[in-house]
């Protein structure tokens, strides 16, 4: 096999490799297809609900300090989004150095590719895969946030119900657990503090901590409170019960992720032994393989094989993947 076929084939195997741990990997916190809809269409209603001019100014006097080409590259399509992603993994820096990030990562890659192989099928997929990969990187930086938020959540609330018992208002232990607690919860606790010292309603400032940290565990713990804040009712002990119910919830997490890890190590094992036995054929009989790369009919068999083995991977992940 010769080396533009080879790079062909590392670079379809990577691609491929990458799509399959974005798909097949169940997480063991955090949410999943069906409560990511149900997050999305709450927090669509906050958002819609909620003070948008205030939030409109922020971004035009945000937006102000940056240069023309600065703002230019800020308004692109899609800069929105990867702004609520930014923030929800935590980090402090502008959308545009994502868009030049995927831009220059792309390219490269796809330079590379033509250099190398000059096969018109290998290049877009190598632009693709290198230019999502900011991306997947801030949806992994998410990811871990999230869950190591919702594994501290138990312990903040029973931080909460032990002040409030012992005479502490709300207002104070939120203040409390913002310098208690580690990051992430601690910082996102602190700004929620301080927009409710500043006279921000307690609903509204929930609702921006669930835009911040869209998570169904702190829905239902921010939903209780919210709903105890106008009915009234002992706080302290229905703090209590939200935190036995989330440790409830992480403990059957927990033991689904270990009933299903020989399943996930499985579709792994299938996903990629086509590839593992095409490399080794390849190596061994490199005439063998040549007309799927050489001729037109070896193209599309190679397309179907790929569209085929992206259509096992999400149909596995159906089968492993269920709602707790």
């Amino acid at each position: 096999m010769d080396q533009s076929t080879l790079i062909v084939f590392l670079i379809l195997v990577s691609g491929a490799v990458f799509l399959l741990s974005q798909v097949i990997m169940v997480p063991s916190f955090g949410t999943k297809s069906t409560e990511s809809r149900k997050i999305k269409q709450r927090l669509r209603k906050l958002i819609e609900t909620g003070n948008s001019g205030e939030y409109s100014l922020v971004r035009q006097k945000y937006l102000r300090e940056l240069s023309f080409l600065e703002r230019s590259l800020q308004s692109l399509p899609g800069s929105k989004v990867i702004e609520d992603l930014l923030e929800q993994a935590g980090k402090s820096y502008p959308s545009y150095r994502v868009i030049i990030a995927m831009l220059g990562l792309a390219s490269l890659a796809g330079a590379l590719a033509w250099y190398f192989t000059g096969n018109i099928f290998a290049t877009p997929v190598a632009v693709l895969f290198a230019g999502f990969l900011p991306i997947s990187k801030l949806k992994n930086d998410r990811k871990k946030r999230l869950e190591q938020f919702e594994e501290q959540l138990p312990d903040a609330l029973d931080m909460m119900s032990r002040a409030l018992r012992a005479g502490y208002p709300f207002n104070e232990t939120m203040h409390y657990i913002a310098e208690e607690m580690q990051p992430p919860l601690s910082k996102e606790f602190g700004i929620t503090f301080e927009e409710i010292n500043y006279g921000r309603d307690i609903k509204e400032a929930f609702n921006y901590l669930l835009i911040r940290v869209p998570s169904t565990n702190l829905i239902a713990a921010t939903a209780a409170i919210s709903i105890q804040r106008e009915t009234g009712g002992n706080l302290a002990e229905l703090l209590d019960k939200i935190s036995d119910l989330l440790r409830k919830r992480f403990r059957f997490q927990r033991r689904v992720k270990t009933i299903t890890a020989e399943n996930r190590l499985s579709a792994w094992v299938l996903s990629l032994l086509p590839f593992i036995v095409f490399l080794a054929i390849s190596i061994t009989s490199p005439e063998y393989v040549k007309p799927l790369f050489n001729t037109e009919i070896g193209h599309l068999i190679l397309s179907g094989g790929l569209v085929l083995q992206v259509i096992g991977a999400f149909w596995i992940r159906k089968l492993i993947n269920f709602d707790i």
